[in-house]
């Protein structure tokens, strides 16, 4: 039986068929994304992906009008793919900056590595995207992840559904 059919069977009950898709597909997606960057394009690109798996599973043809607020309402979901990548990035963050000053991870996040980069606009860097998600310079983000207590704290409110 495919995954497809899976979501469309009768007998089995909404809450069976959302841990389902958590317990089977978000967790392929959401293998090491903590290490890349999450751009807007992706950001929506995810969320399709997403809606097209809670349509799926309540039957929903591509072509009925249900937004997709309506569908989330619906199901129960607190947390969308987006801010669960967010959050584990953010956390990932907070772990790499508690480490020993000369450890390569927190050298790498830091951009302390010596080199010259190709020609053209400098890609979206990882560090990037922790102060944007933060909105403050990058080594107060690295203060504010010392604490680990505040570090949560951030993570929730940035992680939380928009």
């Amino acid at each position: 039986m495919s995954y497809k059919t899976v979501l469309t069977i009768h007998n089995i009950t909404k809450a069976t068929k959302i841990w389902l898709v958590r317990a089977l597909v978000f967790p392929i997606f959401l293998y090491a994304s903590e290490t890349g960057t999450l751009l807007e394009s992706e950001k929506k690109k995810i969320d399709v992906l997403e809606m097209w798996c809670w349509r799926r599973m309540l039957r929903i043809p591509w072509n009925a009008f249900r937004t997709n607020k309506a569908i989330i309402e619906e199901l129960g979901i607190t947390q969308c793919l987006p801010s669960i990548v967010q959050a584990r990035i953010l956390t990932f963050f907070g772990h790499v900056s508690r480490r020993d000053n000369d450890s390569i991870e927190r050298l790498v996040v830091q951009g302390r590595i010596e080199g010259t980069r190709s020609r053209g606009r400098s890609p979206m860097r990882w560090a990037d995207q922790i102060k944007a998600a933060v909105a403050v310079p990058l080594h107060e983000c690295a203060r504010k992840a010392a604490a680990r207590e505040e570090w949560r704290q951030i993570v929730k409110r940035a992680a939380t559904l928009k």
